[in-house]
């Protein structure tokens, strides 16, 4: 059953209305006062009691629709969608409006071509061991400018230009970016991450060292590292480091970046707990809250895929202390 949004009444309390009127002997005034209504609404539900009419909210559409589209050509644009045909296509060959067939596409759920091919089923996985496999990425973030916060953290409905801003009736260059590389390990979900200058081979690389040595420092021995296709992740440098270290490099395939969905999820678990959660008077002030938000997150935050337990409770003999 549903209720108006602003309904101050239910089936049952509208059957007492037309009860206490109809068999109490109670007036129309009264019983309105007493459900909290107006009297002509009082009287429409002691009308339909007395016609033994249902006393559930009607549906607000109209009996008759003479502009609805006709059953045969909505089943014809089904039919020609189930083809990959584009909206524009089914409309030039029916002779309809694309805004027409856009809607109805949308309406019998095949508004994206990708909707005709059944959905993948999940292929959840997780490495035995800690270490076994990290997974690495990268998440580019807009720079705290001094003169005002972004539209994410102030809530704005549209974004504006990543190059000029209006202000004051003045101009204002945006100030650029940075780019928080992250490592998070498969199995304990033990994520590491850092705020650097570029998405460059030499960062990446210098990311991949120091993102090794902080767990095996904590006594996960990194063996494999899976990243996307990246230019920094492909490049000769990036090879070569691997091979130093003696790290097995998975690249996902292409646009596939569910392959790497541990650190896709940890990502967006960094943007709403950590860069978007406050207002951040500069970058460097939010660079400097990072190592906040993960010794919470890798000691005490519960996370859903560990029955609710913190990621370090995973790797044996790791004390709780991030230092």
């Amino acid at each position: 059953m549903k209720l108006h949004g602003n309904a101050r009444t239910c089936p049952k309390s509208r059957a007492l209305i037309a009860r206490r009127v109809l068999e109490e002997g109670w007036s129309l005034t009264a019983a309105a006062e007493a459900a909290g209504v107006s009297e002509p609404t009082a009287r429409k539900w002691v009308k339909r009691g007395r016609a033994g009419q249902s006393l559930e909210d009607r549906s607000s559409r109209p009996k008759h629709s003479p502009a609805q589209l006709p059953k045969h050509l909505v089943e014809a644009i089904e039919s020609l969608r189930r083809v990959w045909m584009t909206a524009a296509e089914i409309a030039e060959i029916l002779g309809l409006a694309i805004s027409t067939v856009s809607l109805w596409l949308k309406r019998i759920g095949l508004g994206k071509r990708s909707r005709l091919e059944p959905p993948e089923p999940p292929n959840r996985y997780e490495r035995r061991h800690p270490g076994e496999l990290v997974h690495v990425d990268i998440k580019q973030l807009g720079r705290i400018s001094v003169r005002g916060a972004g539209h994410r953290v102030l809530g704005h409905g549209q974004k504006q230009s990543q190059f000029k801003r209006r202000r004051g009736g003045r101009s204002q260059r945006a100030t650029g970016h940075e780019y928080v590389h992250v490592m998070v390990d498969d199995h304990s979900r033990l994520a590491y991450a850092e705020v650097l200058e570029s998405l460059r081979s030499a960062d990446a690389v210098a990311f991949l060292g120091r993102a090794v040595t902080w767990f095996a420092e904590r006594g996960l021995k990194v063996r494999a590292v899976m990243t996307d296709n990246g230019p920094c992740y492909v490049s000769q440098a990036h090879r070569a480091a691997m091979l130093e270290l003696g790290l097995r490099h998975l690249r996902i395939k292409p646009y596939r970046p569910r392959t790497n969905g541990k650190a896709e999820r940890f990502i967006q678990t960094l943007l709403n707990e950590w860069a978007f959660v406050r207002l951040y008077g500069s970058s460097a002030e939010r660079a400097a809250a990072l190592p906040l938000f993960l010794e919470r997150y890798n000691f005490r935050r519960p996370h859903g895929s560990l029955a609710k337990r913190a990621p370090a409770t995973r790797v044996n003999n790791l004390i709780g202390n991030y230092s």
